[in-house]
């Protein structure tokens, strides 16, 4: 793992806000640009992008440790695997393993924690990533957290997204992000904006 990255992390978690929603991702995802995501799609809670390139699960409940931990999140969006499919492919009950024990991590802090569980893309119909993502639905079943699933392309008007999130939140509800619609939304906010934006 990086320890420049860790390091900086560590020095940002010193300036942030607690209980908001924490990225914890992998290759790709530490250019998610939340901050202005979350500006656009006037999301009021605080996200915090806690993705480093090359993130294992083998490392993540320790990575969790050093770099998301200290930021108390209500949320945590898991985006993990792409870095892992040869591992997964060795021993798909290891990488089980090692999934449900950063779940476990994450809810030693936080037990009302809400853990989402992204899918890896898909697009190409690869039967390793679409194994991977069963193994990750099941998980999140087991576990009692939400499964996102990104793995196809699918249609999405951004402004319609831009217009409704608005309203939930002009509407004053406390956690509305705790809906399935609402955090549904805000992981194609996050993961699929910017992928969007680059077919194009």
């Amino acid at each position: 793992m990086s320890t420049l990255q860790i390091n900086r992390y560590k020095e940002l978690n010193k300036l942030a806000s607690s209980n908001g929603i924490v990225i914890l991702g992998g290759s790709g995802d530490i250019e998610i640009p939340a901050g202005e995501l979350r500006q656009a799609f006037a999301i009021e809670e605080k996200i915090y992008n806690r993705s480093l390139d090359g993130l294992s699960i083998r490392d993540a409940a320790s990575f969790y440790d050093e770099c998301a931990s200290s930021l108390s999140p209500d949320t945590v969006l898991i985006h993990l695997g792409a870095d892992d499919l040869e591992f997964f492919c060795r021993s798909s009950a290891e990488f089980d393993e090692c999934f449900r024990s950063l779940i476990s991590r994450i809810r030693k802090d936080n037990k009302k924690c809400f853990i989402t569980i992204i899918s890896l893309r898909d697009y190409d119909s690869d039967a390793v990533v679409a194994k991977l993502n069963t193994h990750l639905s099941y998980i999140a079943q087991s576990e009692q957290c939400e499964y996102a699933d990104i793995s196809q392309r699918r249609p999405w008007n951004p402004q319609s997204t831009m217009k409704a999130a608005s309203f939930v939140y002009s509407t004053g509800f406390v956690r509305p992000l705790q809906g399935k619609r609402p955090i549904h939304d805000l992981v194609k906010i996050l993961f699929c904006s910017m992928q969007d934006v680059q077919q194009r």
